[in-house]
């Protein structure tokens, strides 16, 4: 498989999908989709948050263009909500009156959002749909690259390839420290190579629930386009990953009391991406819980949330979802989910020569070079006298305990018998023999 490690995972040739293009931009306050009180609403807020400010501004607040907010202007100045307070190359300049003032804090004590203007439900599904990552092709070779900072044998990595191509949930299986997490996020890079259009918000019944996240998506540079409806951000396909913190209220809409807002669920932000639950058998949920949960979405790609007063909506589940655990997977599922998850993928031991593989690139990556008999003689060590098997953990750890030793005695990293006996001495519990004869 190919050498090397691969620092930039954009330029993998993966076959790009049709890139799913949003509406042009509204003209008019009625080709939004959305409530017009609620974009008067959200002007208001923002008037009254920022401003004054002037027309453009406030279209670039709201990520609309000049007709819409020059729409909603006249609105709400023929309400006594703002005023013209002068112009800028023929752009009137916004001030809230003392009316408006008093209306923007009533309607801030119901709901903060003041952000970009929202998309319509109808319209969110719709886009969703159209991007899905069922319709994503892998190849060999974007596996291949994707994984050359990994040693995986050539069935692991066919498997991971067919699995993306699948579109369909994968489980991955094994003991602690082989890898299963930095596979998954591997395999999540490959998708993040593609782009999908992300809404800052979508606005159901005057309720905003946001779903544009910087933290996790990432926006594609330059992608902004006069004639695209600005509520749309272009970004690369998005990875979430949920640990031991999930719980089932995670799960659900999550409505701030400070802020008077809804944000989206982890899946629902990890739509046309990929959602990684890690540690799968270790949540604050119990795995039933979850699997019970995610029975309907896993098998017809939709969900019902749940808004304040009861009332259920129903979302695309659009994603690749990746389990990855150390527990056997007949402990944690009962066979019904099981036959849901029809990817299951064993990450076991490394071979041995796997492992010397591992270990030369992590010395390696610190500039530094490991005797061949050095590494043959520890795995004779981790197997015959700790009676433990091979790891691909162990090379990094113990390489990062010959770095802070060293760092500790100010002298240079070497990886010697001497400073390996040290690793070894500071890593495994129970204190293991010397390895020196």
């Amino acid at each position: 498989m190919p050498e090397g490690e691969l620092s930039v995972l954009t330029d993998t040739p993966m076959e790009p999908m049709q890139l799913a293009i949003p509406d042009p931009r509204p003209r008019r306050i009625s080709d939004m989709g959305v409530r017009e009180a609620t974009l008067e609403d959200i002007a208001l807020k923002a008037l009254y948050l920022s401003g004054p400010f002037s027309l453009l501004e406030l279209g670039e607040k709201m990520c609309i263009g000049f007709e819409v907010a020059n729409d909603l202007f006249n609105r709400l100045r023929g309400k006594l909500l703002c005023e013209v307070t002068g112009m800028s190359v023929n752009v009137p300049n916004l001030a809230i009156t003392s009316q408006g003032r008093t209306r923007a804090l009533e309607l801030l004590s119901q709901s903060q959002y003041s952000g970009a203007a929202p998309v319509s439900l109808a319209s969110y599904v719709d886009m969703v749909q159209r991007q899905s990552v069922r319709n994503l092709i892998v190849g060999p070779k974007d596996v291949e690259k994707a994984f050359s900072h990994m040693v995986f044998d050539e069935k692991t990595l066919a498997q991971f390839g067919t699995a993306l191509n699948s579109g369909a949930p994968i489980f991955l299986y094994g003991p602690p420290g082989v890898g299963k997490t930095a596979a998954a996020e591997t395999m999540s890079r490959v998708v993040a190579t593609d782009e999908v259009w992300i809404p800052h918000a979508v606005e159901i019944d005057g309720q905003i629930i946001a779903v544009y996240d910087p933290v996790i998506h990432r926006r594609r540079p330059g992608s902004s386009s006069t004639e695209i409806d600005g509520r749309w951000v272009l970004c690369h396909r998005p990875t979430v990953i949920v640990g031991g913190e999930l719980t089932i209220e995670m799960l659900d809409l999550q409505f701030n009391q400070s802020t008077r807002y809804y944000v989206g669920p982890p899946q629902m932000k990890a739509n046309n991406g990929v959602l990684i639950i890690d540690d799968f058998g270790r949540q604050r949920v119990l795995p039933e819980e979850l699997l019970n949960r995610w029975v309907v979405p896993l098998d017809r790609r939709v969900e019902f949330l749940t808004l304040a007063g009861g009332r259920k909506i129903e979302v695309p589940f659009e994603m690749l979802v990746v389990f990855a655990s150390n527990l056997d997977p007949m402990r944690v599922m009962d066979p019904a989910f099981l036959r849901r998850i029809q990817t299951k993928i064993h990450i076991g031991a490394v071979k041995e020569e796997h492992f010397k593989e591992i270990f030369r690139r992590v010395a390696a990556d610190h500039n530094v070079v490991v005797e061949d008999e050095l590494v043959t003689d520890l795995i004779d060590f981790i197997q015959n006298t700790l009676k433990q098997e091979l790891r691909s953990c162990y090379p990094r750890d113990l390489v990062n305990q010959m770095v802070w030793a060293a760092r500790y005695e100010g002298s240079e990293l070497k990886i010697d018998r001497a400073s390996l006996t040290k690793a070894v001495d500071s890593y495994f519990v129970p204190p293991t023999p010397s390895m020196e004869p």
